[in-house]
């Protein structure tokens, strides 16, 4: 079967200079609940995780070509396992064209250091029903 791939990379200090700047609203725009209780540590909101989990939702919309389909950032979640592996759940319209769009069976791997933080996405492609238009 065919695979599409996905690959973002996020400088931590643009994360963290969006959380200073725009605080909740950045945060509640961008991240899930859940991604954000996920990147809590004892010293604050950790913002290498998010740039991670930033880079990841990037990747996605690489994956999803949603061309003129306005898709919320939210609606692509990083989930962490327990395990320390992460997935990812996609809600509304990101899971809508995923669904039309042929796509499926998201991997994800995303990584930080030295001040960025990366992600690369790869997603089954089934050309039988996928919108010819974003092969």
């Amino acid at each position: 079967m065919p695979v599409r791939v996905g690959v973002d990379i996020v400088s931590v200090d643009s994360v963290r200079q969006s959380i200073e700047d725009h605080a909740e609203r950045y945060l509640e725009r961008v991240y899930t609940e859940r991604e954000r209780a996920d990147c809590v540590t004892p010293a604050g909101i950790d913002p290498e995780r998010l740039a991670a989990r930033f880079a990841a939702k990037e990747a996605v919309l690489k994956v999803l070509r949603p061309g003129d389909v306005g898709l919320s950032l939210r609606a692509i979640e990083v989930r962490r396992d327990p395990g320390g592996w992460v997935e990812l759940e996609l809600s509304g319209a990101a899971a809508a064209l995923a669904s039309d769009s042929g796509v499926s069976n998201f991997a994800l791997s995303i990584t930080h250091e030295a001040g960025f933080a990366s992600a690369v996405v790869v997603a089954d492609l089934d050309l039988g029903s996928a919108d010819p238009y974003r092969r």
